[in-house]
């Protein structure tokens, strides 16, 4: 396959101020601001199944399926997030919408994601240090997604 100058997706940085800091990232839960939220990471991994071509050395893949994971690292506030997820002991796994702001005043503009389905994996009861600021991660999937905002270069 020859390599043409289209298919790449690179593309030239007029300043790094451009660079867009996470300092400026947001997150909802359920439409609610989660002020103490320090970190946002989301993720969609293929699951891919191997097939071999007849005439071809290497192995080829199919893409067959996909997960969706991602974690919230916030301050520790107050008990917010162990309230939400109350009825766990009981059997209820509480499913809610997360969407990510990430937005730098010297950027293009507003990239936004909404997650949806999203099944926080364990709650965290007690996790402290003397001498040391409190802070909780959340890790979770969800089960589909959609871009809200896009950054597009100008």
């Amino acid at each position: 396959m020859e390599y043409r100058k289209e298919d790449n997706m690179a593309r030239t940085i007029d300043s790094a101020k451009r660079v867009i800091s996470g300092t400026y990232g947001e997150v909802w839960v359920d439409g609610e601001k989660i002020a103490e939220c320090t970190a946002c990471q989301a993720k969609v991994s293929k699951n891919k199944t191997t097939v071999n071509l007849c005439g071809q050395f290497m192995d080829d893949t199919k893409a067959v399926s996909a997960n969706g994971t991602g974690s919230l690292t916030l301050h520790k506030v107050d008990s917010g997030f162990i309230a939400r997820q109350a009825g766990l002991q009981d059997g209820v796994d509480t499913r809610c919408t997360v969407i990510s702001k990430l937005r730098d005043p010297d950027s293009y503009g507003a990239e936004r994601v909404a997650l949806y389905n999203v099944s926080f994996d364990d709650i965290t009861l007690a996790d402290w240090q003397a001498a040391a600021v409190g802070s909780v991660t959340a890790p979770f999937t969800f089960s589909r997604y959609e871009m809200l905002d896009t950054i597009e270069a100008q």
